[in-house]
């Protein structure tokens, strides 16, 4: 096992890292050789890291413009990197580029050339057909799962940048699954690559299926029942197309269940505020797309609910992939309607989930989550918000969960009952003499 005693480990600890995994580890080893390499290992399994110590390890601080490009599928993947960045090494300077909010926006944070650029492949190729950036100083580039994106049909998009990208440019990509064909010769890879396959280590998680069957067509019924027999576990609930998570969440709300949704069709803030609660324990029920299947920072799952059945072996491999992460165990459980049948690529016998009728609704979560109108742009920290709550609020230490804090606003997690003794009182009084708004997160 490679010992953590490089520039990184302060940064690492306080992500709580004591030390790296051997997936990280055999990546950081085989990355010294410079030769291109392709990383297949599960989801879950830490390959942001695998890929960004060794890089960060070597990344010149001499040279000027881009040295480090990554391509991600989705635009919470590319934040996620670059909040892993910015913890792991702050001097360099980061420009994530994605569609959701205006490109006049990253063309101003593209006059001053960054270092490491990351971001989803159709807008990195609007940026470069304009002229935002080039390419020529780059020295590594990572394609960060490619199988989804060849999934979502960004192919020639890759082929485009990859048109612009020196030869020499060292390369790693990466994916949760097999790559059954040949890697397209316009990626550029040399003749030279490494493989490192930890895809085999997944049999090794403790995960179990079972499936749930409804009397008829209509399988909300016995999905509530499910929801009830999960009780206060983090389940994650997967639908095919976000019109139906809309309709179960119309449902269910009336059914008194509290959670939340996320998809495609929501704002890119809405999306954030969903997978924030949903991290910090203020929401224990999720309902998605197939969006939230991958490359997200979310919290360990206990259960992953099929409700709509996965359209392919791969789908059904990246949903389970939120749970049983990183060897700890879960549960995958198929909703089935009376005539469906289990999928044919779901090899393993699948015993039927023991469900308990009449069960009581899942309790609210502990914590709820407070919005706060100002962030890092506002010199508001963590500190500056546990003292605004512990001081002029009166609140306890104990009181108080996970705080994130972006660039203008801030997210707290704090129980339940200490927000309700206090919610009245929350708005007389200032951060850091500074009147922001606070309110309950919807």
């Amino acid at each position: 096992m490679f010992k953590i005693e490089n520039k990184f480990s302060q940064e690492l600890k306080k992500m709580g890292i004591e030390k790296i995994n051997d997936m990280q580890s055999s990546v950081f080893s085989s990355w010294k050789n410079e030769k291109d390499m392709i990383l297949l290992s599960p989801t879950g399994s830490g390959k942001t890291l695998a890929f960004l110590l060794p890089i960060l390890d070597k990344l010149s601080d001499k040279k000027k413009g881009i040295k480090l490009l990554i391509m991600v599928p989705a635009r919470e993947l590319a934040i996620q990197i670059d909040k892993v960045v910015r913890q792991l090494f702050i001097d360099y300077k980061t420009t994530v580029c994605y569609g959701g909010h205006p490109v006049r926006v990253e063309k101003n944070n593209l006059k001053e050339v960054p270092d490491i650029l990351i971001g989803t492949p159709g807008r990195l190729l609007d940026h470069l057909r304009r002229g935002n950036f080039e390419l020529s100083s780059l020295d590594y580039i990572v394609v960060d799962e490619f199988d989804k994106l060849l999934e979502l049909g960004f192919k020639q998009e890759l082929e485009a940048i990859f048109s612009e990208i020196p030869n020499n440019v060292q390369k790693t990509l990466t994916s949760a699954t097999n790559l059954k064909d040949e890697i397209p010769k316009y990626l550029k890879f040399r003749a030279s690559i490494t493989t490192l396959d930890f895809l085999e280590e997944s049999s090794e998680i403790k995960l179990s299926s079972s499936f749930v069957r409804a009397e008829g067509v209509d399988k909300l019924a016995v999905l509530f029942e499910l929801l009830c027999n999960c009780g206060s576990e983090n389940t994650l609930v997967f639908c095919n197309h976000r019109d139906a998570v809309d309709r179960i969440s119309e449902l269910l709300h009336i059914k008194g269940v509290y959670h939340d949704i996320f998809h495609g069709g929501l704002s890119q803030e809405e999306r954030e505020r969903a997978l924030i609660k949903f991290r910090n324990g203020s929401i224990k029920i999720l309902l998605a797309t197939d969006l939230a299947s991958r490359g997200l920072d979310i919290p360990e799952i206990k259960n992953v609910i099929h409700y709509q059945l996965p359209s392919s072996e791969s789908v059904y491999i990246h949903r389970n992939g939120r749970t049983a992460r990183m060897h700890r165990s879960g549960q995958s459980i198929l909703v089935l309607a009376k005539d469906d049948y289990k999928p044919e690529f779901i090899k393993e016998d699948i015993a039927e989930f023991p469900l308990k009728l009449n069960q009581d609704l899942p309790s609210l979560p502990e914590y709820s989550t407070i919005y706060l109108g100002g962030g890092k742009k506002d010199k508001i920290n963590k500190v500056d918000i546990v003292g605004f709550f512990c001081k002029q609020l009166e609140f306890e230490n104990k009181d108080l969960g996970k705080i994130e804090v972006k660039d203008f606003h801030s997210f707290v997690a704090v129980k339940r009952i200490a927000y309700q003794k206090s919610k009245k009182n929350i708005n007389k009084f200032k951060i850091k003499k500074k009147t922001v708004k606070i309110q309950l997160s919807k």
